[in-house]
């Protein structure tokens, strides 16, 4: 039986977010599409439970590190990310560039590991970030695992929208990238979800034959230009990605 008092207790921790890390209640009751008097209620048992703390003198309230063991168990069983851990950091070693790991939640790919690059790069991009399918190398390297089908029904319930001023949301133009992942065996993406961020990325294949994530490879526009990423790491990007899929275990999908 669906519980209201659960659905509203996770409404109010989505609430807070990397940019609004600190939120007063009608914040927090606006977020959560609560009332006030609900949002109240919701963030005074989660104050006794541990998960969220009062900050400051404006009567705000942040999230605690405990909130991290919700996830925790999650990421410690993950068979995907203990078959592919050893080859994303061979893969980070031997390009020096950042290297990440991300798997599907619906329309979006949500990073589960990341190893940043041995040089200076002013993107951060910590695990549990989301960025959508359409317009990542990752979400297009998943994708272009898929059939064609699915791959335009998961665009067209998509969120198509420009992240940056390079960020296509074109879906004919997002399908010829992707049919052309499905031949090369990887994807790109050039500064779309990031300005100055050039990204490579690879599928990992399960057990089943389905794709389950994806291995992605960034590089700054300081450093590099997409054609060489291409040409340079291409070869290692996908001898990680069928390392990784070697012994994959099914995930959750899209």
């Amino acid at each position: 039986m669906f519980n209201q008092s659960v659905e509203k207790a996770f409404a109010v921790l989505q609430a807070f977010t990397a940019e609004r890390r600190e939120q007063g209640l009608a914040d927090i009751a606006a977020a959560a599409r609560l009332t006030t008097g609900s949002a109240q209620r919701c963030v005074h048992t989660l104050v006794q439970l541990g998960y969220l703390r009062r900050v400051g003198r404006q009567h705000g309230w942040a999230l605690t590190a405990k909130t991290l063991d919700i996830g925790y168990p999650y990421l410690a069983g993950h068979a995907v990310l203990e078959q592919a851990t050893m080859h994303l950091a061979d893969l980070n070693h031997a390009t020096g560039e950042s290297v990440s790991l991300s798997e599907p939640d619906g329309t979006e790919m949500v990073f589960i590991a990341r190893f940043p690059s041995h040089k200076r790069f002013f993107i951060h991009m910590s695990v549990g970030r989301r960025l959508p399918m359409y317009c990542t190398a990752a979400g297009r390297a998943y994708l272009s695992a898929l059939p064609r089908t699915e791959v335009r029904a998961l665009l067209e319930r998509s969120t198509l929208r420009k992240l940056t001023s390079h960020t296509l949301h074109d879906i004919p133009r997002i399908i010829e990238l992707i049919d052309a992942a499905r031949e090369l065996g990887y994807a790109w993406a050039n500064q779309e979800s990031y300005l100055g961020d050039l990204t490579i990325a690879a599928p990992i294949i399960g057990t089943g034959g389905q794709p389950v994530a994806a291995v992605n490879l960034s590089g700054p526009t300081s450093r590099w230009t997409l054609d060489l990423l291409r040409e340079r790491f291409a070869p290692l990007l996908l001898e990680t990605a069928r390392a990784a899929s070697a012994r994959a275990g099914s995930s959750h999908g899209a």
